[in-house]
């Protein structure tokens, strides 16, 4: 399972407890309440684990890709035509500003980072 597959799941996972925790609040059962409790803290760890883990993956992507020789930004015939663009430069990537990726870069335009100059 891939961390997006996960993090979806332990949030519907919270989802479900929580709803569940403010069932047995209603009733006024304390042990079903204190075992919600500790299950939401259980799982609001792994979330914040999970993101973390996302976060370091990213960095690490983003990392790999700066480091490539070249970069400029793309004109918009290069954006219409992307599958030309990649079929002409080997080893090119493209980082979206709109992206997760491009996000973290702090990009502002789409840019084209390949090992050597296009």
């Amino acid at each position: 399972m891939n961390l997006k597959q996960e993090l979806q799941t332990l949030n519907d996972k919270l989802d479900k407890f929580r709803r569940k925790l403010a069932a047995a609040e209603k009733r006024a059962d304390p042990t079903i309440v204190m075992q919600f409790k500790k299950e939401i803290a259980a799982v609001t760890k792994r979330i914040s684990a999970v993101k973390g883990q996302q976060t370091r993956e990213l960095s690490k992507e983003g990392s790999t890709v700066v480091g490539l020789k070249f970069s400029r930004v793309l004109t918009k015939a290069e954006q219409a035509d992307m599958g030309k663009l990649k079929k002409s430069v080997k080893g090119l990537v493209v980082v979206h500003p709109m992206t997760a990726l491009g996000r973290e870069m702090g990009i502002k335009q789409v840019t084209g980072f390949a090992p050597k100059e296009f």
